[in-house]
C-alpha cells in the first residue's frame, strides 16, 4: 500500500523520520544537497523510489528502478501521463526491465509495457534517463548484475 500508491505519505516519511534518526543515531554525514541523494526500488520499491522523487524533487534528484510496478496496483499506470502533461523536473533515472517480467494481457497490469511506456515519456519531456531492457523476469538479477555500471551512470557528473 505505501509503496504502489501515489501520495507523498512516503517522501514524507523519509523526511520527518528515518533521515533525522539516522543522522542522530549514526552521526552520518548525510548531504542536504538532492543532487547528492539517490533513491533505488524495486518492484513495487522502484515505483516508490520514483514517486518520493516526483514529489520532492528538491530533496531527491536521481533514482533507480529495477523492473519497476509502474502499472494499475494503486494508479502507478497514470505515471506516463503525468509526466508529459506537469512540467519538467530536475531528476536523474535508470529504469531497468526484462523481456520476462510480468506480462499480464490487461496492458494496465502488464509491467512491460508499463516500462515502456514510462520511458516513452521521459523521452518526450527530455529527462536525463537510461532505460535498459534485457530478457529477465520480474527478479533483481539483471538489475544487480548492471548494477556497477547503473551506478557509474547515475552518478557521472557528481563531484568526487
Amino acid at each position: 500500500m505505501e509503496y504502489d500508491t501515489l501520495s507523498a505519505d512516503y517522501s514524507d516519511f523519509l523526511l520527518t523520520e528515518i533521515l533525522p534518526y539516522i543522522k542522530k543515531e549514526y552521526h552520518l554525514n548525510i548531504t542536504d544537497n538532492p543532487d547528492g541523494r539517490a533513491i533505488c526500488g524495486m518492484s513495487s520499491g522502484a515505483i516508490c523510489a520514483w514517486t518520493v522523487a516526483w514529489d520532492r524533487p528538491d530533496q531527491f534528484r536521481k533514482v533507480v528502478s529495477h523492473v519497476g510496478s509502474f502499472t494499475n496496483i494503486k494508479g502507478g499506470n497514470k505515471y506516463p501521463e503525468m509526466i508529459r502533461t506537469n512540467d519538467w523536473k530536475p531528476i536523474r533515472i535508470f529504469l531497468q526491465d526484462g523481456a520476462n517480467d510480468n506480462r499480464g494481457r490487461d496492458p494496465e497490469r502488464n509491467w512491460v509495457i508499463a516500462n515502456h511506456r514510462i520511458a516513452a515519456a521521459l523521452e518526450e519531456k527530455d529527462y536525463d534517463y537510461k532505460y535498459v531492457y534485457g530478457e529477465g523476469p520480474h527478479s533483481g538479477n539483471h538489475g544487480g548484475t548492471i548494477f556497477p555500471d547503473t551506478m557509474r551512470w547515475l552518478w557521472r557528473d557528481y563531484p568526487k
